[in-house]
């Protein structure tokens, strides 16, 4: 075959991959893609679980909590529960939506929830602490300190018992603490006051302890500590009470969030890693 001949062969190969990839992931449609490029000499392959955030809160719903998108609009007062429909969110200081700046899952339509340090949101779901949970939100901010997501005992306001809690720390690290008769925290490495978006999940359970992930990789452990306080209170978002802790700084958070949410289960290494891979 002539070299004229071989890239116009490799040129339709190319053409029709595309095609393929367009009809596979019209408008409407969800769950795992697949794309590859095949010609004689290599072959390049990409796969994900899921096409969008929104694909991939949908198929762990089932053990969610509450899912919250936070994509709602300006001056909305409701965060719609994505998950059960049983425990929407209230807006408290005001929802701001920013729907013109990078978004934190980049095939998923709507605009983030903009915290400036007054803002947060709280539901009316109360509850006994739980012993196996999993936290998760996309964040992006560029201020040191902050609380991201926690459980408290009191809906609003500042609560007076307080952990179960991701936090930006002063030193522009994430934290994952949790309490009993002690403060119990782990950390990670990076920082993530970059101004860039980041995926968090933390997890807890009475088989593994704590474990805090970062954008789909686990960056710290400690599977020693397996039993949080027994508590009575409440799920807060963007703010709450972080007195006492390591490097804790402000009780609220300022910058954006998307996709906010509390499992009942601690979520896999695998289900983490579906879920960031499908912002990316």
């Amino acid at each position: 075959m002539t070299v004229a001949a071989r890239v116009a062969a490799i040129a339709a190969s190319v053409s029709a991959v595309a095609l393929g990839a367009v009809l596979l992931l019209a408008p409407g449609t969800s769950g795992a893609y697949t794309a590859a490029i095949t010609n004689s000499n290599n072959t390049a392959a990409s796969s994900a679980a899921f096409f969008t955030c929104s694909s991939a809160f949908a198929a762990d719903k089932a053990n969610a909590l509450f899912a919250y998108p936070l994509n709602e609009a300006t001056g909305s007062t409701t965060a719609v529960d994505a998950a059960t429909g049983s425990y929407p969110g209230t807006y408290r200081g005001g929802m701001t939506s920013d729907t013109t700046s990078s978004r934190a899952c980049s095939r998923d339509t709507g605009g983030a929830y903009v915290l400036d340090g007054s803002d947060s949101v709280t539901n009316a779901l109360q509850a006994q602490g739980p012993a196996t949970f999993s936290t998760e939100v996309w964040f992006k901010t560029t201020v040191k300190g902050g609380k991201l997501i926690g459980f408290g005992n009191s809906q609003a306001g500042s609560s007076s018992a307080y952990d179960r809690h991701t936090y930006v720390s002063t030193t522009g690290q994430l934290s994952f603490g949790t309490y009993n008769g002690g403060y119990q925290t782990i950390t990670s490495s990076a920082n993530v006051a970059d101004g860039a978006w980041h995926h968090v999940v933390a997890t807890m359970s009475p088989s593994t302890g704590m474990t805090l992930y970062l954008d789909g990789a686990r960056v710290a452990q400690n599977t020693g500590f397996t039993a949080p306080e027994s508590n009575s209170g409440y799920w807060r978002i963007g703010y709450d009470n972080t007195s006492g802790w390591p490097n804790a700084g402000s009780a609220y958070f300022v910058g954006s969030m998307r996709f906010a949410a509390v499992y009942k289960t601690a979520l896999t290494a695998t289900q983490v890693q579906n879920h960031y891979n499908a912002g990316r």
